[in-house]
């Protein structure tokens, strides 16, 4: 089998245990073949917390859940330095926290404060922690998937835009539909066979994670052709400088993307066109996934919260006025 194979299958996989949320599972994907941490909004039970579960599961790889709660500090996160004391000597040995791991699962991250959310910053980034003035690489296989609640916000606190532009794909979940909410009732009936589940965890197979990396280096010779870059960028400016091709549109933008956006456009389209069996990326790739991309990087103005304004309205009008070179 080859590397895009693999990821199919696993794919299939995680559809087998997660209904109705085809788009969230595919982003799930995305998000690991293109090296990228992803936020996922919905509300409780839309199977958020699943899909990373069921990952982790055919996937040969550590996951860790950090439920987020005001009372979290950083080093519940990062780890901390511990004394140990042995034969009557004692020495501080760091203690790894749950980041660590291969799959981040953050729980509701923003019901954390900022001092704990920033804790995840460095290590998204850099892919490194510090602690006690060491730095401590994290596993060459790692994704964060943090969730929030998009209705319940009293007692939370909001990303800032600094930790949201970390993100490179901010994944909106909906309800599923009448066809997909008879078959989870089904799915759950038949899981809750113990037998059943015992027999399935002894012959599921994982995926190596080799097969990941492998899938990586293939997306790296993707192709984007120089007018598909062109209109990556064309987009990237339409939000920074909307007075350029609409007046109505400079009314409801306060501020635009950041490079971080051009970077994660090109990469996840890359990643979505290898994933559909080709290797160039076309114009209908780049918008079937900017709307997660730049979701979370836009900063509406006054006026565009003022009339219910949404970021995907503003990405759909950018896109009706933006011109393929």
């Amino acid at each position: 089998m080859t590397a895009r194979d693999d990821i199919l299958a696993l794919g299939k996989r995680i559809g087998q245990s997660i209904i109705g949320q085809e788009e969230m599972v595919e982003r799930l994907l995305l998000g690991l073949l293109a090296n990228g941490h992803l936020l996922v909004e919905g509300l409780p039970g839309l199977a958020k917390t699943r899909a990373i579960k069921s990952l982790a599961k055919n996937l040969t790889a550590e996951l860790s859940r950090v439920q987020f709660t005001p009372d979290l500090l950083p080093a519940d996160i990062t780890g901390s330095e511990i004394y140990f004391s042995e034969g009557g000597k004692g020495e501080f040995k760091f203690q790894q926290g749950p980041i660590f791991a291969n799959l981040i699962l953050a729980d509701e991250i923003n019901r954390a404060p900022a001092k704990v959310q920033s804790a995840l910053l460095e290590a998204m980034e850099e892919r490194q922690v510090t602690v006690g003035g060491k730095s401590y690489p994290l596993p060459e296989l790692f994704m964060v998937m943090a969730t929030q609640n998009p209705i319940e916000q009293e007692g939370t606190y909001p990303l800032p835009e600094a930790q949201l532009d970390r993100f490179l794909m901010h994944v909106e979940v909906g309800y599923p539909d009448e066809a997909s909410e008879a078959a989870i009732m089904r799915l759950v009936r038949s899981e809750e066979n113990a037998a059943e589940q015992k027999a399935k965890s002894t012959t599921a197979e994982r995926l190596d994670p080799q097969a990941v990396f492998d899938a990586r280096s293939e997306i790296g010779t993707v192709t984007v052709s120089e007018p598909v870059e062109k209109y990556i960028v064309a987009l990237v400016f339409a939000t920074r400088y909307p007075e350029r091709y609409d007046k109505d549109l400079a009314k409801l933008l306060q501020v635009g993307v950041s490079p971080r956006g051009v970077i994660g456009l090109d990469k996840v389209s890359r990643s979505y066109a290898w994933l559909k069996g080709r290797d160039y990326v076309t114009p209908d790739d780049i918008e079937a996934i900017v709307h997660d991309v730049f979701r979370h990087r836009l900063i509406l103005s006054y006026e565009a919260h003022a009339s219910n304004t949404t970021p995907d309205k503003v990405i759909d009008r950018i896109i009706e006025l933006v011109a393929v070179s």
